[in-house]
């Protein structure tokens, strides 16, 4: 059984970095998703998926994985794009795009 260990990506749908800290352990499927045949909704009948552990570090993830005799992979997280913005650049004459309302 292979794990996963990541820290999650922030919400788009809000600018908070909330949840973003902490470091995840999933687990990989170990089969297809198949549609079932009454209803027609996508299944599995691997119950490991399911199953997400939070960790505060990394190193405290790898311990657990280790200590289980768990197959891990870390997804290294990706460098933050920091983009300086100002409220007062709405209003600069020398505007890019053109001022429009």
């Amino acid at each position: 059984m292979t794990a996963l260990i990541f820290q999650p990506a922030k919400n788009a749908m809000q600018s908070g970095r909330a949840n973003t800290r902490h470091w995840l352990l999933q687990f990989e499927p170990q089969g297809p998703r198949c549609p079932d045949p009454l209803m027609g909704w996508t299944s599995t009948s691997d119950v490991s998926g399911e199953v997400t552990l939070r960790f505060k570090t990394c190193a405290e993830a790898e311990r657990y994985a280790r200590a289980h005799g768990l197959e891990y992979e870390v997804l290294p997280t990706p460098p933050r794009k920091r983009i300086s913005k100002s409220y007062a650049d709405n209003f600069r004459a020398d505007r890019r795009q053109t001022w429009t309302h």
